[in-house]
């Protein structure tokens, strides 16, 4: 059966909801601080709109992180594609990437954390930095198991620690990302080849 296309009105009322609630957490000091009456009434719509089109909160909070993310997944998938860079940097830039990402957008990550759709292993956004970051780990020879690498990697970027870390830490997002690259290239080993020293891996 063909799926018939989204009405114009629709289309317009779930912009709006996107963008309202898009906005609302950005400018807001706390991730549970924005509610849905608020959105209603920022995006011009009833209330009932929001529960009908995205089911409850946590469905909102999805649909804003999906549309937040498309630029920068089409980016990522560009980078991919740009022959000469090694496996190793594009660990690094793909982390450094969702960083990024998690720092201009701690309110609404921190909100999905606690709204329980990033269980965060069941949230779609997810799965998708997960899927690339295991594949770029793949080509890296001092990775042994990059299925468990990129969870393990993916850890250090929950949203509630870098707002921890920026909010209550002062961290500035330049410290932040150095200190990440720094912790990538020591979980990735010393780049000639030869994993790090630790438990099945004797020190050189």
């Amino acid at each position: 059966m063909t799926q018939r296309p989204e009405r114009a009105d629709a289309l317009r009322n779930r912009e709006a909801v996107l963008a309202a609630a898009d906005a609302l957490f950005a400018s807001s000091s706390s991730p549970h601080g924005v509610s849905m009456d608020e959105i209603a009434t920022a995006a011009g719509v009833g209330k009932g709109t929001l529960f009908r089109r995205f089911g409850d909160r946590a469905g909102l909070i999805g649909a804003v992180i999906a549309s937040r993310l498309e630029p920068l997944k089409r980016d990522v998938m560009e980078a991919r594609e740009t022959p000469g860079s090694a496996p190793r940097q594009r660990v690094l830039d793909l982390l450094d990437a969702s960083l990024r990402f998690k720092i201009a957008n701690r309110n609404l990550m921190s909100a999905a954390e606690e709204a329980g759709i990033s269980s965060p292993y069941r949230a779609d956004h997810y799965g998708w930095w997960h899927d690339m970051l295991r594949s770029e780990l793949g080509g890296v020879p001092t990775v042994h198991d990059p299925d468990f690498t990129a969870h393990a990697l993916l850890a250090a970027l929950r949203a509630d620690l870098v707002a921890h870390l920026i909010d209550e830490r002062k961290m500035t997002p330049e410290d932040l990302r150095s200190s990440l690259a720094a912790y990538v290239d020591n979980a990735l080993g010393d780049g000639s080849g030869q994993p790090l020293s630790g438990p099945g891996h004797p020190a050189r």
